[in-house]
């Protein structure tokens, strides 16, 4: 018998709410709180595989690595992306792992570094768009630029900012590793972040590189290579709107995925925030998914009871 299974994306207000509360320990308790949610839905019966964005995350230990510059070198981004899938992983697994106990469900809970293939010939490579790092002077651009080969862009009359590629994900290392763990009963966090960005190179080893990879679609990678049933992302809006902050915005409650291919092409999802999630969820469903849902932390349960968010599923 097939297990029924659900790839769980958090986005990064269940990491930080706000500029204020960007401490460690802000973040546990924003951890904290999204996890309590996430128990609803273990006790509900699903089995999850979650996911988490880090992009805050790797910011903050590229800065402070731009801070020591004088003493240390720069950490590469594929550190970084590991750095944060470890501490993230961690909390999370530690919260999960006493609201379980709480609640007296005897669940395992592994969090897994996960690696993830990016084609090296990805033409975000040759245009990145990305920004990444603190704002620097155009003396410090162009210092850069040639001792380091850095990308720059003017950024909106601020200053000057590193830029680095996003490529396609393509294939996740720990694949079977994954399905290991889930067969055997544990919950799993992986992918954190879109995982860390690494090549093939001519030799065919595996190799880090400069880039950063959208959560959403490695997100929907995974789920896709698992076979789960249900995709659902949690972000800060409890759901999809058409005409999204105008004043005949429409909120989306159940969608087709023809209807949903329609308002992307449309224009009604934004880059950079609700349109890389739509198009992930119209790859997960292209490729046999039942169901994906986009909601807020708070509206989880709800949501998979078809109460709250948005719904979208292959047809009627």
């Amino acid at each position: 018998m097939k297990l029924s299974l659900t790839v769980l994306a958090i986005g990064g207000n269940s990491l930080i709410k706000d500029k204020n509360h960007i401490a460690l320990s802000s973040q546990y308790e924003a951890i904290q709180e999204t996890t309590r949610y996430i128990v609803d839905l273990i006790r509900e019966g699903l089995n999850l595989v979650i996911t988490h964005g880090n992009g805050p995350q790797v910011g903050f230990i590229y800065r402070r690595g731009e801070l020591a510059q004088h003493e240390l070198p720069l950490i590469p981004l594929d550190i970084c992306g590991a750095d944060t899938q470890g501490a993230i992983g961690y909390m999370i697994q530690m919260a999960l792992l006493n609201d379980l106990r709480k609640m007296g469900l005897e669940k395992k809970v592994a969090a897994i570094v996960t690696k993830t293939i990016v084609d090296g010939e990805d033409p975000s490579f040759q245009k990145p768009t990305k920004p990444i790092g603190s704002f620097m002077s155009e003396q410090e651009t162009l210092i850069h630029q040639s001792e380091k080969g850095w990308q720059v862009i003017e950024d909106a009359g601020r200053g000057f900012r590193r830029v680095v590629p996003s490529p396609m994900p393509k294939e996740i290392i720990e694949l079977d590793t994954i399905r290991l763990l889930v067969n055997n009963g544990y919950i799993v966090i992986a992918a954190g972040g879109g995982g860390i960005p690494v090549i093939r190179n001519e030799r065919g080893d595996l190799e880090g590189v400069e880039a950063v990879i959208d959560k959403d679609l490695s997100s929907s990678l995974l789920a896709r290579s698992i076979g789960a049933d249900t995709l659902i992302i949690s972000t800060a809006v409890d759901t999809v709107f058409l005409n999204f902050g105008q004043k005949d915005q429409k909120p989306i409650r159940h969608a087709t995925l023809l209807e949903i291919k329609q308002y992307l092409k449309e224009g009604h999802f934004k880059p950079g925030s609700m349109k890389p999630k739509i198009e992930a969820i119209i790859q997960f469903l292209e490729a046999g998914g039942q169901r994906a849902i986009i909601t807020s932390p708070e509206h989880l349960l709800k949501a998979v009871k078809g109460e709250a968010g948005t719904t979208i599923t292959p047809s009627l």
